[in-house]
This record gives C-alpha cells, sequence and structure tokens, in this order.
C-alpha cells in the first residue's frame, strides 16, 4: 500500500497532532466522554496514532487488539451507528483544523467508515 495519504495527511508529528485534537473534541461532547471515564488517554492516543499510520498507507504493524474486540466494552455501554457518527464527524472537523485537503479528508474519512462493523460488532456486508 502507497504511503501517499500518510505523507499527505502531514507524517507522524501531524498525526499525533490530529489524534490530540479528535479526543479533545470526542472528551468534550456528551454523547461521547461518557465511553472513556476511566480510559487511559495517552496509551488510547498512542494506539490510535499507531492505527492511523497503519490506516493511511504507512507500513507498519499494528500492536493493539482488533477492532471488534477493543470496542466491546464500548457496545457495552451502547456504542451505535450515531456516535459512530459522532466520531467521524469530529475526525474530519479535527483534520480540517489542522487544513488538511478536503479531497483527503474525504479519503480519510472513507477509510475509517470500513472500519464501522467491526467497531459496531456487526458482520461485515
Amino acid at each position: 500500500m502507497s504511503d501517499r495519504l500518510y505523507k499527505q495527511v502531514g507524517g507522524t508529528r501531524r498525526i499525533h497532532e490530529l489524534v490530540r485534537i479528535f479526543y479533545d473534541r470526542v472528551l468534550a461532547d456528551p454523547r461521547l466522554a461518557p465511553f472513556f471515564p476511566n480510559t487511559d488517554m495517552e496509551a488510547l492516543r498512542a494506539k490510535q496514532v499507531m492505527f492511523l499510520t497503519l490506516l493511511l498507507g504507512r507500513t507498519r504493524t499494528f500492536g493493539g487488539r482488533d477492532l471488534a474486540s477493543a470496542h466491546a466494552g464500548a457496545r457495552a455501554q451502547g456504542l451505535t451507528d450515531e456516535h459512530f457518527d459522532a466520531l467521524l464527524g469530529h475526525f474530519g472537523a479535527a483534520m480540517r483544523q489542522l487544513k488538511v485537503a478536503e479531497e483527503y479528508i474525504q479519503d480519510v474519512l472513507t477509510r475509517l467508515e470500513t472500519t464501522r462493523n467491526a467497531v459496531l460488532g456487526r458482520a461485515s456486508t
């Protein structure tokens, strides 16, 4: 896989910044904050950076759990498509805040959308 999108988003430093902004937005959202009451946010941010690096095409091994397992607790708390949509919205807003070009934002959001079924614990269609 090409790392073109990884480079267009801005590489490692920008991905770290993107993840910070994203989770700041998520934790400020009353629909989403309840999913993170006792979460080690530093560890979660580090895993998200690894995941995004892989998702954006940079060759790297992801050391986290599979998406279905990693989100089982959130599903038990009632994670729904509405929450997933809100997360995507915050991710897009964070990229816009960092002035990522809209075409690349749409590409990233499309890739994130492919994780919906796994995150929500549904069989892929």
